[in-house]
């Protein structure tokens, strides 16, 4: 399965900075260790174009996050400090998503190792999300005749605000959102679908939520492709999840998502949104486990084809 990585493009943190940035690497370095790539399959993505930015996010925006002249108080809502390599770092990410959309169109299944960036709205960055890769490829796509109607599935245990907000009205792409009710954002935008769960989910609560939810939403309409944000943040011990979901739930949150999506033929790419476990290793780990299982898929679809 193709996999893109942009963890060259590291963003310069200070000590003690919350956001597990190495959790980037980490991955990656796990992805190649244990061979879910076949040679040239694990890539570097290109740099979204400002063309590609601004079919999601406003022009104004955009020079402000290029030029490095955003305010502190934007700064801060955003979480990073700027530098050009936040610029870089971003569009590269962002990169990720898109290339990883063409292969899936092409193969049914790919990957972004970073990607995810829900909160970032069309003029304005927050919750450590500087541009939006979901809307930015779904828009790209669309743009160039390669998809009609592409549906965004984000698992992660934050609400995908910022998607919500720019693909609002968008007749092309169904936003759902399954998250917890209380946590961040604490104002909600508004999905096509959201799904909010009290503090202290479980398995049981989250997957069967889940399951009514995406059997709804997969049926509705034929999706020329899913991007499917598999966050790590609903696990039981991330310090920014409030739900009480295991890696065991969340392998089984990957399998109805992933299978559910080929069984009806729709592609998918997989981006990694949050995940800030107490020790980052769980992150990494549940990350790792999402890809591992779009990876099998791939190849027995691979065998059936062959067989």
């Amino acid at each position: 399965m193709k996999v893109f990585y942009s963890d060259r493009f590291v963003l310069p943190l200070p000590e003690g900075h919350r956001f597990p940035m190495k959790k980037y690497s980490m991955l990656r370095e796990k992805v190649e260790r244990e061979g879910i790539c076949g040679p040239g399959e694990l890539r570097v993505p290109r740099a979204v174009t400002d063309e590609e930015i601004l079919r999601a996010h406003d022009p104004t925006y955009l020079k402000k996050v290029v030029a490095g002249t955003l305010t502190d108080k934007e700064m801060r809502r955003i979480g990073f400090p700027w530098s050009t390599r936040m610029v870089e770092r971003s569009r590269r990410a962002s990169g990720g998503t898109l290339d990883a959309c063409r292969v899936a169109l092409e193969e049914g299944l790919a990957a972004n190792l970073a990607g995810g960036t829900h909160h970032a709205f069309a003029g304005r960055g927050e919750g450590f999300c500087v541009l939006n890769d979901s809307a930015i490829a779904a828009r790209a796509l669309r743009a160039e005749g390669l998809v009609t109607q592409v549906v965004v599935l984000d698992t992660d245990v934050h609400q995908g605000n910022g998607t919500a907000s720019v693909l609002r009205g968008d007749p092309h792409v169904f936003t759902f959102s399954i998250h917890g009710a209380k946590n961040y954002p604490f104002h909600k935008e508004e999905s096509d679908l959201d799904v909010p769960l009290p503090d202290g989910a479980d398995d049981e609560a989250f997957l069967a939520a889940l399951s009514g939810a995406l059997d709804l939403v997969l049926d509705q309409a034929t999706w020329d492709l899913a991007i499917f944000l598999a966050g790590a943040d609903p696990f039981e011990d991330d310090k920014l999840g409030r739900l009480c979901v295991t890696k065991e739930g969340l392998a089984e949150r990957d399998r109805m998502v992933l299978e559910g999506c080929r069984e009806r033929d729709i592609p998918v790419t997989v981006t990694m949104a949050g995940g800030y476990a107490k020790k980052v290793e769980d992150t990494v780990d549940i990350h790792f486990q999402t890809i591992k299982r779009a990876a099998a898929l791939r190849e027995r679809e691979k065998g059936t084809v062959r067989g």
